[in-house]
């Protein structure tokens, strides 16, 4: 960080932060943060738009649940295979350049997206385009997320460090929300199908714009330091440190049960809206919508909690509840009592997310960050992906709902275990 600007950061940082609402928001008072949130819930916004568009239109092309779990897949596989490399490069390159080329890279691949649509491909060779559309964004995610997730711990004091976790938590729950919401628009008031899909994309595209100009507007400057060994090595050194300390390796490993068995409901709502609760693509978006309200709400019970002790014990009670609430949607018989469930379990959801998040992020150094975060976001975010997939192929011998049900249940059994044993995770 330049000199000048971690004066500004400090001196913005002391200032005195009285009562509730500013303990919550604190993180707001380092402008870096604010510009960087700014940007990238706009661009998440844009993202859910997208990505709640393309699952709809995908099911109406295949009319098989089936690739809703394939396309989840795509989308975030790529998280295994790249990010643990990704996680090097941000730890030997500009964090902020590898933000950038990501942002881009995204922007251009919703465009093609859209001018594919536009333009009436055929379904034979849609569905495949849009497949691999979706594989080569996650690509540029994979190496984008590791980067910013380094990134905010830079713009921030230590101590506020949770809440500005916390806080991010709550910019990508809310764009996800408003862009679900906002995605049945074009679907309700176009003719087509397709055009609607097209417009959808289109936005998204254009919405990459707002990080891009956030990130060539920030005072914080990542300068790599001088890099002692080659790519091998450096994720190596990473491994052997979370292998080695049984905290970050429980932390990793929970991260990973919780969207392995936790988020598959998010990944088919649009079985849930056509064919349980027959809501149609209106249903799909308000799942979505309740989803992202629910993990905003999660996300400011987490910033309210400031440096409180024992978020280790809060997150795995946390992660009871959403196996908990899961199973109750699972068994909702209409929507009256599947939307409360759903919300209650998005609460609890984004609550376990960021108390395990924020627990990675204090318990490593600034010179490993890179290479620790990649692990634990291919842990978190692989275990979607990977669950996705086999919630898939599962789905041709059982039904959707049983399957989400033992899903809910292994994600208690694992809490509770957690809970009676001597894991440092419910120490901390």
């Amino acid at each position: 960080m330049k000199p000048s600007a971690q004066s500004e950061t400090v001196t913005e940082s002391t200032a005195e932060t009285p009562g509730h609402f500013r303990r919550v928001f604190h993180a707001f008072t380092y402008r870096d943060f604010r510009l960087l949130w700014f940007g990238s819930f706009t661009s998440s916004g844009g993202t859910w738009l997208q990505e709640t568009a393309l699952n709809w239109l995908l099911l109406q092309l295949t009319n098989s649940v089936f690739y809703l779990g394939i396309n989840t897949f795509l989308s975030t596989a790529p998280i295994l295979i790249f990010t643990l490399f990704g996680g090097v490069l941000a730890d030997r390159l500009d964090r902020r350049r590898i933000l950038l080329t990501s942002q881009w890279a995204q922007l251009t691949f919703a465009i093609i997206l859209a001018g594919m649509v536009l333009f009436k491909v055929p379904a034979a060779r849609l569905v495949p385009l849009m497949l691999l559309i979706s594989f080569l964004t996650g690509c540029a995610q994979a190496f984008g997320g590791p980067a910013y997730q380094s990134l905010i711990p830079m713009m921030v004091e230590r101590k506020d460090l949770p809440n500005a976790i916390a806080l991010n938590s709550i910019q990508f729950q809310l764009a996800r929300s408003i862009g679900a919401m906002a995605a049945s628009l074009p679907f309700s008031r176009m003719g087509s199908q397709m055009e609607a899909a097209a417009v959808s994309f289109g936005l998204n595209g254009l919405s990459f714009l707002a990080v891009i100009v956030a990130l060539n507007s920030l005072r914080v400057e990542h300068i790599p330091r001088q890099s002692s060994g080659n790519v091998r090595t450096q994720m190596s050194d990473g491994l052997r440190l979370v292998l080695g300390n049984e905290g970050l390796l429980s932390l990793t490993f929970l991260a990973f049960v919780s969207t392995f068995f936790g988020l598959q409901i998010t990944a088919f709502f649009p079985y849930f809206a056509r064919d349980i609760f027959l809501t149609r693509e209106t249903g799909n978006s308000i799942l979505s919508a309740i989803s992202g309200i629910g993990g905003v709400t999660g996300a400011l019970v987490v910033a309210g909690l400031g440096a409180s002790r024992h978020k280790g014990r809060y997150a795995l009670l946390m992660q009871v509840g959403l196996g908990l609430s899961i199973i109750g949607f699972t068994l909702a018989p209409n929507t009256r009592t599947a939307y409360p469930l759903l919300f209650i379990a998005s609460v609890f959801m984004m609550c376990v997310f960021s108390l395990i998040t924020s627990l990675v992020q204090l318990l490593v150094s600034d010179e490993m960050r890179g290479r620790v975060i990649s692990i634990f976001v291919v842990a978190f975010r692989g275990g979607l992906p990977l669950g996705s997939l086999v919630t898939a192929f599962l789905t041709r011998y059982f039904s959707l709902p049983s399957i989400l049900l033992v899903e809910g249940l292994l994600l208690c059994l694992i809490a509770i275990g957690f809970l009676f044993s001597r894991s440092q995770v419910t120490g901390k």
